[in-house]
């Protein structure tokens, strides 16, 4: 079972290709394994997306968590993941219209067992790694930008970067009224 209709992950996908570098799949010598195809990876990274599990939890014989990873991290470098986000949220906000004048922050703290540099102790969790999310969302809960740091952090520094990674994208109205969690409410 697909994690998203294919009526609306095919778009995505055209939109996604068309932004790949054109790649050549067969190695010059004839030896190395094949590149696993980009479809391939897509589908398991949005599954990752929906179903909001590890990489090794999707991985299997067609694709490896490592290659997730890996491809992941090669897309987000050439700025695709990022162009295509863009490409999203503007084609979401033709068709259904994006809330920018009324906004809601939060944030959540989630496991990171791997660490990694945003990665921190988190107070919830008897000191395990952990990361800190703090998310904008719009009228009606589409996220429109984020900001990650380690799970030790108060809320309210973390303010100021979210809504600006959601003006970045030009995505807050002037004069937005923002509902904030009591968290972001605390003098620094």
């Amino acid at each position: 079972m697909p994690a998203i209709p294919p009526y609306l992950i095919e778009p995505i996908w055209q939109q996604l290709l068309a932004l790949l570098p054109e790649r050549h799949t067969n190695h010059p010598l004839g030896c190395h394994r094949p590149r696993i195809p980009d479809r391939v990876v897509f589908e398991k990274l949005v599954q990752v997306l929906v179903f909001g599990c590890a990489y090794e939890k999707i991985a299997d014989r067609s694709c490896s968590a490592t290659t997730l990873r890996r491809r992941r991290d090669e897309w987000i470098e050439l700025g695709v993941l990022e162009a295509l986000r863009e490409m999203a949220l503007e084609a979401y906000d033709r068709m259904v219209g994006l809330e920018p004048s009324e906004l809601a922050l939060d944030s959540c703290i989630t496991k990171a067992p791997c660490g990694g540099e945003k990665a921190g102790r988190s107070p919830v969790d008897r000191g395990k790694r952990g990361i800190k999310r703090s998310v904008v969302v719009d009228g009606k809960g589409i996220p429109l930008g984020s900001v990650s740091a380690p799970a030790n952090r108060h809320d309210s520094p973390l303010l100021a970067p979210t809504l600006d990674a959601a003006r970045a994208l030009g995505l807050v109205a002037e004069g937005a009224s923002v509902r904030l969690d009591r968290g972001y409410d605390f003098p620094i």
